[in-house]
């Protein structure tokens, strides 16, 4: 697998995630909009995944929950912009667990290199104080497990 890079640059409302998959990106965009196949990646495994809602179309909207042990739910919600496969998609991502609701815009962008597929993320908030208040909640060590548990579903299938 390759190291997920997370960039959050001092000053600045935006976080770039890249991470490289040995899959083509046909397969990577197929994984990422099955919503039965969300479950088997999305954050630490010491969380389960449920999807409430999971249309990756334009104007599809989606809501992720996640849950502990001890029945704590941290849930995630947003709207497609756009779906373009196999290369990109644009969406809005609301952690629904932050004081004060904040939405981001992400863009994926999937290309071909080295044989398998560049994971290019770029989620812009609205300020950089709501860009720091989601580092702070953890969301790095999610995003760095999710990209491995990607990975390693895409080697599986």
């Amino acid at each position: 697998m390759s190291k997920t890079e997370i960039i959050a640059e001092a000053g600045r409302q935006e976080v770039v995630i890249t991470h490289w998959l040995k899959a083509p990106r046909e397969k990577v965009f197929a994984a990422i909009c099955d919503p039965e196949v969300l479950p088997q990646w999305w954050g630490p495994s010491r969380l389960s995944t449920r999807v409430e809602e999971f249309n990756a179309t334009d104007a599809g909207r989606w809501r992720v929950i996640q849950s502990d042990d001890s029945g704590h739910e941290f849930a995630f919600n947003g709207v497609y912009h756009l779906s373009t496969a196999p290369s990109m998609q644009v969406r809005t991502f609301e952690f629904e667990g932050l004081p004060e609701r904040h939405v981001a815009m992400e863009t994926l962008t999937l290309t071909e290199k080295d044989g398998g597929t560049l994971w290019t993320a770029t989620s812009v908030f609205q300020s950089v104080a709501d860009r720091d208040a989601m580092i702070a909640s953890g969301m790095e060590s999610g995003v760095r497990e999710g990209m491995e548990r990607l990975g390693e579903y895409l080697l599986s299938v």
